[in-house]
């Protein structure tokens, strides 16, 4: 697969590249070994850019269209938020997407109605006879989509809720990440989100989950890479890019139209610190400053996150992108 792997040497702390056969991953889907293409990686690895090729090369081999990419980010699901999301749909093209702009701006979307309406878009993606790819790098969005168990809606605790409200953050964020990886950083910077996510944890242990009937349960997981330095470079690139392309003329439209900066920065990243420069709280370069180191941190947590995946026993196909 030429066109999308490059043969850049690594640092030797970063996975093992590989190079990656859609032929043979085609006969194992065909075959029914595998029930779903995977594409993970940190943020500005290019995952989108490799999805959509793999999505045309596998049309190319079928000879006919078939591919079609699932999203996997918590933030593209919102109408609206687009420079600060990345979603570039642009790049897609001829390549049909799903579980994009689902969800108006300002409101809540949570884990649990990702998973139904990924199960949904998936059933109707394989029933045509098409071959599904998942794209993204929300964590447990994608854990969501391929664990093969049904989430369970997590009702509110008010008893609960009242325990933890007593205690401090700090002591919150030790709690949570006892219980589990935080693939989202923005998470644990609200009080109120923590004591959310604890409380879905706390069910959790208590309430077993269902087996599903129609989740993927073998998937195959691609894993674009690059180098903490290239990576860097992208992530600075890419946010001058962005802000260039209008990224504070966008949340002043948002909130132009209703969208309460509160709920911007419950978004966190790109729409916690614009909104807080849109609002006078910040500096453009304190802005700029912040919301660059942010990011970084985020794509070391995904990586974090992806390599905790590998260590569960999941294998995943690391490839090289080239620049884009």
């Amino acid at each position: 697969m030429e066109p999308f792997v490059t043969g850049v040497p690594l640092p030797a702390e970063l996975p093992e590249p590989e190079t990656i056969s859609v032929p043979d991953i085609l006969a194992a889907y065909d075959r029914r070994e595998i029930d779903l293409v995977c594409v993970l990686g940190p943020t500005a690895s290019g995952k989108t850019h490799y999805a959509v090729g793999l999505a045309r090369e596998i049309n190319r081999l079928k000879g006919r269209p078939c591919a079609e990419i699932l999203s996997a980010d918590s933030r593209q699901v919102y109408r609206g938020m687009d420079i600060g999301t990345g979603k570039d749909l642009a790049e897609y093209q001829e390549i049909p997407y799903h579980l994009i702009d689902i969800a108006p701006a300002g409101s809540r979307y949570n884990i649990y109605q990702y998973q139904q309406d990924f199960e949904q878009a998936y059933r109707d993606i394989v029933e045509r006879g098409g071959v599904p790819i998942l794209c993204g790098g929300s964590g447990l969005y994608i854990e969501a989509a391929t664990c093969g168990y049904r989430m369970p809606q997590v009702p509110p605790d008010p008893i609960l809720r009242a325990q933890l409200e007593q205690e401090d953050i700090e002591e919150l964020r030790e709690k949570l990440l006892e219980l589990r990886p935080v693939s989202d950083p923005s998470v644990l910077e609200s009080k109120r989100r923590i004591i959310r996510a604890l409380e879905v944890a706390f069910y959790e242990q208590e309430h077993p989950v269902q087996r599903s009937g129609f989740l993927p349960k073998s998937v195959y997981y691609i894993g674009t890479l690059v180098s903490r330095e290239e990576r860097i470079a992208r992530i600075d690139r890419r946010l001058d890019e962005r802000l260039a392309a209008g990224l504070v003329e966008e949340v002043k439209g948002l909130i132009a139209n209703g969208v309460a900066p509160a709920d911007l920065v419950y978004y966190g990243l790109e729409y916690k610190f614009v909104t807080q420069y849109v609002m006078g709280i910040l500096s453009d370069e304190e802005m700029r400053t912040l919301l660059a180191n942010a990011i970084h941190q985020f794509a070391k947590r995904q990586m974090t996150w992806f390599r905790g995946m590998e260590r569960d026993g999941h294998i995943i196909h690391w490839v090289l992108v080239k620049s884009f």
